[in-house]
């Protein structure tokens, strides 16, 4: 066989190794692929109950087949904790600020400064 008798099925096999990657992303942006609006999911709260660990609620499904799942989320796995009906959005009670480092730093060195701290 010739060299030339080789070029079509390698053009051939480096066209479709060039589509794979295009079909992919294609698939991604397409209801197809799982990008549909209606199967959104939206996260209500969370609570952090150390580094690893938190429990989050999220909303599941649209209309009347809406769900909220309160999960236990760990670094071994994702856990259903509950499952209730969505609840009316109640106003998020703003944490209370923490104090940048820099200024706890300042405090403590005033703190440590004065001759009362002794």
């Amino acid at each position: 066989m010739t060299a030339g008798s080789y070029l079509g099925p390698l053009a051939a096999f480096a066209l479709i190794l060039a589509l794979i990657p295009a079909a992919l992303w294609l698939l991604k942006r397409t209801p197809l692929g799982g990008a549909a609006s209606g199967t959104a999911m939206r996260l209500v709260g969370a609570l952090p109950l150390a580094p690893n660990q938190r429990i989050v609620t999220v909303e599941v499904g649209s209309g009347d087949d809406r769900r909220w799942l309160v999960l236990g989320v760990t670094p071994a796995g994702i856990n259903t904790l509950h499952t209730l009906a969505p609840q009316a959005d109640a106003p998020v009670a703003a944490a209370p600020a923490l104090p940048a480092f820099a200024q706890l730093l300042q405090r403590q060195q005033r703190g440590s400064g004065s001759p009362d701290a002794r």
